[in-house]
């Protein structure tokens, strides 16, 4: 049995694992103990589905029987001397906001916050057959990675051509490969990848001694380099983007998920405290879910659960790019993915402005005239832009003149490309 809570009202879908079923619920916010509860005045919260991440998003809270509530991350108790209002989370108890959501919004687009992910879940995989392992088992091409360091973002595919999960892994050495994939997947993704490599010669071995900090913003490096231990300093400082370096212990990538610059931080657990109040003590926010979510679909970037799953392609999710389709090589999903590529009715994903007052909110309908030619996957308010955006998915032969349906009442939107921030800047 499942529930689903999220803020404000908003409508959310989930979908067990395994389970061709989509059940729908909305709710108010709930606090751990199932009292309904609403956030403080002025707050926003876009939601989400499942949790996705590199962290991912934030809003929805999934609770069930055989899954209780019981998961902490190792700064559970430093978030609550710092006055976080927790939330049960996707079976973790996790901060959405530290006062105010939008306040934490801006410092990262204009200084610097840091967010734990420590639920999240590393994976290492080694061996001397892992990059054929995972050049079977990912839509991009791992050949891709040729620098030690370098990253690539892919998704893993059913059979079909419906995505699992969306990931990051990087390149270490020819015989080792990490992998960072979405703490809601985490079991599913790991029962896969063991099914795939049968037959290859590799090790898959979750890293749940090791937290993540995710530190973002314009000023995040400059924050964090004088934190980072001696003997890594000057190689996280010369990282390009979507590069890692380690000294073993620590693991530095300047990666993340909200559309400015900075670290995602892999370290052994026991230091993961210090290291968030040292950030702290320099100047760097502490930020909750609910800024997560707003600063991700502000940077366009999609939610698994929401914006794909078991049920899409990422042909038909914006993610056309992820999948590399040079050569010959035989990946998972990739003889469902030539026959979809081929036809000239796969749905349009586009991002949206709302003309007017209002909030877009996922699963709201879109109408061109009185036909219904899509739905809206991510939506909520931009703090950036001062407007309510979005992401849909839309017929492939649908128009540029669309109305969306918002209880009841037909308002027009504006579809644009994706991102609609970068760096602090509109892009639209």
């Amino acid at each position: 049995m499942v529930w689903i809570r999220h803020v404000g009202g908003m409508e959310a879908t989930v979908k067990p694992p395994g389970k061709g079923l989509r059940r729908s619920l909305t709710q108010a916010t709930a606090n751990p103990k199932g009292k309904s509860m609403a956030l403080a005045s002025g707050q926003f919260f876009s939601g989400a589905q499942t949790l996705r991440y590199r962290d991912r998003g934030a809003g929805i809270l999934i609770h069930s029987m055989e899954n209780p509530v019981d998961k902490k991350t190792i700064l559970n108790q430093t978030h609550r001397d710092m006055g976080a209002r927790m939330v049960p989370f996707g079976g973790w108890d996790m901060p959405v906001h530290y006062g105010s959501q939008i306040e934490e919004h801006h410092a990262v687009r204009r200084d610097a916050g840091m967010f734990d992910v420590c639920h999240m879940t590393v994976v290492d995989l080694r061996g001397p057959e892992v990059k054929p392992f995972l050049s079977r088992l990912l839509a991009n091409d791992i050949g891709k990675l040729k620098t030690p360091g370098k990253a690539l973002y892919s998704c893993m595919l059913l059979k079909n051509g419906c995505v699992i999960d969306d990931l990051i892994v990087y390149y270490m050495a020819d015989d080792w490969y990490r992998m960072v994939v979405n703490a809601a997947t985490t079991d599913k993704d790991i029962a896969w990848m063991q099914e795939q490599s049968e037959g290859f010669e590799v090790d898959i071995q979750p890293r749940r001694d090791l937290g993540m900090i995710a530190v973002q913003g314009p000023h995040a490096r400059e924050k964090a380099l004088p934190l980072l231990p001696d003997d890594l300093r000057e190689a996280a400082e010369a990282l390009a983007p979507f590069t890692a370096c380690t000294n073993g212990d620590w693991f530095v990538a300047r990666t993340g998920y909200t559309g400015e610059d900075g670290f995602e931080i892999m370290l052994p657990e026991d230091q993961v405290v210090d290291l968030w109040k040292a950030l702290a003590e320099a100047g760097v926010q502490p930020c909750g879910l609910g800024a997560r979510d707003t600063l991700r679909l502000e940077a366009g970037m999609n939610l698994y659960g929401q914006d794909m799953d078991e049920d899409s392609t990422p042909l038909e999710s914006g993610l056309a790019w992820t999948v590399s389709f040079t050569g010959l090589r035989d990946f998972i999903g990739r003889s469902a993915l030539v026959v979809q590529k081929n036809m000239d009715t796969i749905p349009r994903f586009t991002g949206l402005v709302l003309e007017g007052k209002g909030v877009l909110r996922s699963h709201q309908k879109l109408y061109e005239g009185e036909r219904e030619v899509g739905e809206i996957t991510s939506g909520g308010y931009s703090p950036t832009l001062d407007k309510s955006i979005g992401l849909a998915r839309i017929a492939f032969d649908a128009g540029n003149e669309l109305q969306v349906d918002i209880r009841g009442k037909r308002l027009p939107v504006k579809l644009v490309k994706p991102p609609f921030v970068r760096h602090g800047k509109s892009l639209i």
